[in-house]
């Protein structure tokens, strides 16, 4: 069903539904590691085959889930010397950002003091709904939203640097929030009963 062509009507039919294959689809190919690191098995080509013809344009990543496993169990110097040692890379963020993607999930981040959170949201979010993912109140009384890009606040370093280099936004009700904003919202709880 994903790969069809549908109406808006058809769509509107199709989707309370929810058919399994409509869903967006990434192939993991669990291989073993030493198979991962050869970069060969003698299924791969095979399984890359019948992707290409059977689900063409969907993504296939293969990874070794007895190394990920390994990994997650040693700390993260001994991590980067083991795969450094066998010139292997671990495949865990690939995945996981090829599944927010193919799922057309970003993510945001709100900043205190004390603590940094990450929040997910489908991809095209405007602020006010995304502040909506925090506490229903910042969606009903939101006023703005204070936004920097993350890659530009790792480059200059602090919150104060980005207002300094004039990229810190104030954005209103029709921004759509980008992957990776750092975002504070400003909201009104009296507002929006």
């Amino acid at each position: 069903i994903r790969k069809q062509t549908w109406t808006a009507k058809e769509v509107d039919y199709l989707n309370p539904i929810g058919f399994l294959t409509a869903k967006p689809v990434v192939f993991l190919i669990n291989l073993s590691e030493k198979d991962y690191k050869r970069k060969k098995n003698k299924w791969l080509a095979k399984i890359h085959e019948w992707v290409q013809k059977n689900s063409p344009g969907d993504i296939m990543i293969p990874y070794s889930g007895a190394l990920e496993s390994s990994l997650i169990e040693m700390p993260e110097d001994e991590q980067k010397a083991y795969l450094s040692e066998n010139k292997m890379t671990s495949c865990l963020d690939k995945i996981v950002t090829t599944g927010f993607k193919a799922i057309h999930l970003i993510y945001f981040f709100t900043a205190g003091p004390d603590e940094v959170k990450c929040w997910q949201i489908r991809e095209g979010t405007k602020a006010p709904q995304a502040a909506g993912t925090i506490h229903t109140d910042f969606e009903k009384g939101f006023i703005c939203a204070e936004v920097m890009k993350f890659d530009e606040l790792r480059e200059l370093g602090t919150e104060s640097a980005v207002k300094g280099a004039g990229k810190y936004k104030q954005e209103g009700k029709n921004y759509v929030v980008g992957d990776g904003d750092v975002i504070f919202f400003k909201f009104n709880v009296g507002r929006g009963k």
